[in-house]
């Protein structure tokens, strides 16, 4: 018996604790949305609302935007809000520069609202479907895109420094100028692994080539051979035409002896790195890199 009322009690507490949850889930009319969750405004209708709770302005139109909250399920619409001093990543990623800003969201697609900020302007901004005269943000531009990601990584770096540097100067008391040092200092060490790392992976990538070493060898007839076919040339050439070469030559005079100069010089110069005679045959080895 004391068994079932046990078990009785504690369905009862079970039921309690439900009925409560899901109270306070109704009672929740706003969602507060940051980097955590910022990916369920891609699905469904949202209004979405960035604010500050330094903002004048965004504390004048927060009880419209909580009445819009309460109407959300007459809507159809979900509404958010994000606070730009505890999400610096979402507001870069939607480029907030003034405040309050409103956008629309519609699965995924995003429109920026410039209507006037009462509560009957945003119920018939989303009953009467004006957003759709509202030219959506594409590109580059939209949140969902890589430049916009790498935004509010920007934007979560500067807060990250921001709060470094109080941390430097406040906690630790250290002067403004030595937290200007420390920084410097770590941007240059930073820079430094990042050019090495680079230059490690460009090499990983396209190696250099090695050079190679390559060795030609000429065999050239011996001076033997060359004057034995000279002088059977010289037989077998007629005695007019040998008159005629021998006029000939008398007439070029020293030019040709000046160009025959020049041409065993340019030979000479032809001739590679060692040079080797065995037998009547000349040995020429030319060595290079390519």
């Amino acid at each position: 018996m004391a068994l079932c009322s046990l078990l009785l009690l504690l369905l009862l507490q079970a039921g309690s604790a439900r009925s409560e949850g899901e109270a306070a889930a109704a009672a929740v009319t706003v969602e507060q949305l940051g980097d955590s969750n910022w990916t369920l405004i891609l699905s469904g209708e949202w209004m979405l609302q960035f604010h500050a709770p330094w903002c004048p302005a965004c504390k004048q139109i927060q009880d419209d935007w909580e009445q819009l909250g309460k109407s959300r399920q007459e809507l159809g619409i979900h509404v958010g809000k994000i606070d730009v001093t505890r999400e610096p990543g979402l507001s870069g990623r939607f480029f907030v520069t003034t405040l309050p800003t409103i956008y629309h969201a519609k699965d995924g697609a995003f429109r920026k609202y410039h209507g006037a900020r009462m509560l009957e302007d945003f119920e018939s901004f989303v009953r009467e479907k004006k957003w759709k005269a509202v030219e959506s943000i594409s590109g580059w531009k939209s949140p969902s895109s890589i430049v916009m990601s790498g935004m509010a990584g920007l934007f979560r770096l500067s807060v990250w420094i921001r709060q470094m540097h109080s941390y430097l100067t406040d906690t630790l008391g250290i002067p403004a100028w030595g937290s200007y040092i420390i920084f410097a200092v770590a941007t240059l060490l930073a820079g430094l692994l990042l050019g090495l790392l680079l230059v490690l992976t460009a090499d990983c990538i396209c190696p250099p080539k090695r050079q190679q070493k390559y060795q030609v060898t000429e065999i050239i007839g011996g001076e033997d051979e060359d004057s034995e076919e000279l002088e059977k040339r010289e037989e077998d050439v007629p005695d007019w035409e040998a008159h005629e070469s021998g006029a000939e030559d008398e007439q070029n005079g020293p030019s040709s002896k000046a160009s025959g100069e020049e041409s065993a010089f340019e030979e000479d110069q032809q001739v590679s790195d060692s040079e080797m005679s065995d037998g009547g045959l000349r040995k020429r080895t030319v060595a290079g890199d390519c």
